[in-house]
């Protein structure tokens, strides 16, 4: 049976991915880990073109992914040396993505967290490296969009009490954030003459994203979370 918050996870990426500060910014960040412009996106080599913007966007994707799956596995670390203090970090997390589902859906507004905090790299490093470091950066400082839905995801992870179910859970999420990355990079072109019509239900976007914090709130609170955690397919490695 398939663990709901494994679901969830890939959902999250999904709308993170299609958050206001993120899907308007990919051209440009397309653009800067390929050093193609977007002129050369409509004229040049096609088969080169699409062989850069393959291997750099998965650089990219490794650089975010590292990050977050890291960040996983610490929080969940975190949650297994607090286990005695489950309820209190389960009620308090509750509250806070509810707090979180709220402020996505555009109830309330919060000057900390509508300001901008991306790291800027001035100059990228050369090659596919560089384009690693960019994604590192971009997991690093990207937190006004992302920051509640990735908050909810690591909070879950720290209530499992396992590193192995946080790894998996931030696995999933990034994956749900790299595959509609990778997408759109390789049909970049057909992207920006559709963004008209991606940008009119951006709205949509954030009012799915918060209800799906809001529920996962409300999961929280009524500690529903170790009953989804053993319905998860155990992927622990067979010695």
């Amino acid at each position: 049976m398939i663990d709901i918050t494994y679901l969830g996870a890939f959902l999250g990426g999904l709308l993170s991915f299609f958050s206001p500060c993120v899907v308007p910014l990919i051209p440009s960040y397309v653009s800067y880990i390929t050093g193609i412009s977007f002129d050369e996106f409509e004229t040049g080599d096609k088969a080169l073109i699409r062989k850069l913007t393959f291997i750099n966007s998965l650089a990219f994707i490794s650089g975010f992914s590292l990050v977050y799956i890291l960040l996983g596995v610490f929080s969940s670390f975190i949650g297994y040396i607090l286990s005695a203090y489950y309820d209190a970090i389960r009620i308090v997390g509750g509250i806070v993505i509810i707090f979180f589902g709220l402020y996505v859906m555009g109830v309330f507004k919060v000057k900390s967290l509508s300001a901008e905090h991306r790291l800027h790299v001035k100059s990228k490093p050369r090659g596919y490296l560089g384009s690693f470091v960019i994604g590192l950066t971009f997991a690093a400082g990207w937190t006004p969009c992302i920051g509640p839905i990735l908050g909810t995801i690591l909070l879950y992870a720290s209530t499992s009490g396992s590193v192995w179910y946080g790894f998996n859970l931030l696995v999933i999420y990034s994956a749900g954030l790299g595959i509609p990355f990778m997408i759109t990079a390789l049909a970049i072109n057909t992207f920006l003459s559709n963004y008209g019509v991606i940008r009119k239900y951006m709205k949509v976007v954030l009012i799915l994203s918060g209800l799906l914090l809001i529920t996962f709130g409300v999961i929280l609170l009524a500690d529903e979370v170790t009953f989804l955690v053993r319905l998860a397919p155990d992927f622990t490695p067979k010695l």
